[in-house]
């Protein structure tokens, strides 16, 4: 089942490894407004495009006349948009190479660590409170040490018990699930950089959403994968765009969100999750799902099947936390695989650490019993905020366009102009500190957007969206001025 990894040569600009046809193309301009000349449709849709994310940088574009063919244009038409594309610094051309897409100096800094001060309200972090009963469960976590404390302490697969309690878990979802598929880690981003480094090698494809988890993209990079990027937005996944993906590229390895897609928050539904995996087989790629927010849907309705539901050979590695529906201080997570691959990913941490804290682990199963009502509970609370920030962006930033995800903790608000780095670091002098769309890019692009989560109260969330509208007002005054690092 295992394909051989291969060591492929860095990606230069303009070698055309990335593609999009005319007709995919043709589709997206399509979405955008019609204006006149027609020209300026097409070049100002594709640059939208490019800082969006939807078309990467780096994509090499179709020929003038493939795209004029696609559009029921005349190339003469095609011809004026590309000229405009390069004037603008969205394109590069080269006799005999083609054309391909370049992202503008945007001028915003690379990302740097930074720690709020008490005043400032942190919109960019998507961690929300303890769940009650959080501290009831430590202390019966407590009570039973006593029970472990004649062993080692090592559970290098993780604790039986609990163990147990996340396979139920599954099969109360509708997928049959064995303890011994369950692997536990020090949370998911563990879960995640470990199947990355087993299933990776340098040089290897991995294919990922644009936007997409930004830790993700980090494990990806230290491991030297290539990436390629398919666009995600609000409204769901372009299925067209990714089976092509998959045919063309044949990825080592795809890793998704199909619940609540951070930073979308777009939803896959059955269907699309049966074309992905079916892609993934016949590229024979593993796929890595990232379900770190599917316990956290916050509208009625019931969730599609896993992914993992459609798998039949294994390829499907699912990764799972408690961070994020009971409190990111508990670092449990797990990966759900096959008892073979339990056994590699166990040898694979040894490299990292050897077992988590059995006292975590104790409390996580204790809340995981009473699964059911922290569900609901966090959905009214999460309900509650998300309203809230969406009242207080229609009333104070009515030019800012969010889509309302039905689970999650995050909004995905697009901006009128591109700005997302000028407009964060002015932000943060105002006490608020969003999370800037291009840190959820492979390429600099997605300045167009926002994430805001959340986890916040009503009070506190009409506040900071009080501060973003002093921030907006003087980016839009001072635009050269508020350029600085951006803090994400």
């Amino acid at each position: 089942m295992a394909r051989q990894s291969g060591h492929r040569a860095a990606e230069r600009p303009g070698s055309g490894t990335r593609r999009i046809n005319g007709r995919l193309l043709a589709r997206l301009i399509g979405e955008a407004p019609v204006e006149r000349p027609y020209y300026l449709a097409v070049s100002r849709a594709v640059s939208g495009l490019v800082l969006d994310g939807r078309v990467p940088s780096n994509t090499r574009l179709p020929a003038e006349r493939d795209l004029a063919t696609a559009l029921g244009v005349s190339r003469n038409t095609v011809t004026a948009a590309y000229a405009w594309l390069r004037d603008h610094g969205f394109l590069e051309s080269r006799q005999g190479a083609g054309s391909w897409t370049v992202l503008p100096g945007s001028g915003t800094d690379e990302p740097s660590p930074f720690v709020p001060a008490a005043e400032h309200i942190d919109l960019g972090v998507a961690a929300p409170p303890a769940v009650e009963g959080l501290r009831a469960a430590a202390l019966r976590a407590a009570e039973q040490l006593s029970a472990h404390v004649g062993g080692l302490g090592y559970h290098p697969y993780g604790l039986p018990e609990l163990r147990h309690a996340i396979a139920r878990r599954y099969v109360e979802r509708g997928l049959p699930t064995t303890p011994e598929q369950i692997f536990v880690t020090n949370g998911a981003q563990q879960g995640i950089a470990l199947a990355l480094d087993l299933l990776l090698r340098p040089g290897d494809e991995m294919l990922v959403e644009s936007p997409t988890y930004p830790h993700a993209l980090d494990a990806a990079r230290r491991g030297g994968a290539r990436i390629r990027t398919v666009g995600v937005t609000p409204q769901g996944w372009d299925m067209e765009y990714l089976v092509d993906a998959f045919r063309r590229w044949k990825p080592d390895l795809a890793y998704l969100v199909p619940d609540f897609q951070n930073p979308t928050g777009a939803l896959m539904d059955d269907e699309e999750r049966r074309v992905l995996v079916r892609e993934a087989r016949r590229a024979e790629s593993y796929l890595v799902i990232d379900e770190a927010v599917t316990e956290l849907a916050i509208d009625s309705g019931d969730l599609p099947a896993p992914v993992a539901a459609h798998d039949t050979d294994g390829r499907v590695l699912t990764v799972g936390s408690v961070a994020k529906l009971l409190w990111g201080g508990l670092r449990v997570g797990w990966v759900r695989t096959t008892p073979p691959m339990v056994t590699r990913l166990m040898a694979a941490r040894q490299r990292f650490d050897l077992a988590g804290a059995v006292l975590d682990q104790l409390t996580a199963t204790h809340l995981l019993a009473d699964v059911m009502r922290i569900r609901a509970e966090r959905s009214r609370q999460l309900r509650r905020n998300r309203d809230a920030l969406l009242y207080a962006l229609r009333e104070r930033l009515p030019d800012w366009r969010s889509s309302v995800p039905g689970g999650g903790l995050v909004l995905w608000t697009a901006l009128p102009q591109p700005m997302a780095g000028a407009l964060s670091a002015a932000a943060v002098r105002h006490g608020v500190r969003p999370a800037a769309g291009p840190v959820f890019g492979d390429d600099g692009t997605l300045e167009r957007y926002l994430r805001l989560s959340y986890t916040q109260p009503p009070d506190v969330l009409a506040d900071a969206v009080d501060r973003l509208a002093a921030a907006y007002a003087e980016t839009l005054a001072h635009p050269a001025q508020s350029r600085g690092q951006l803090y994400v």
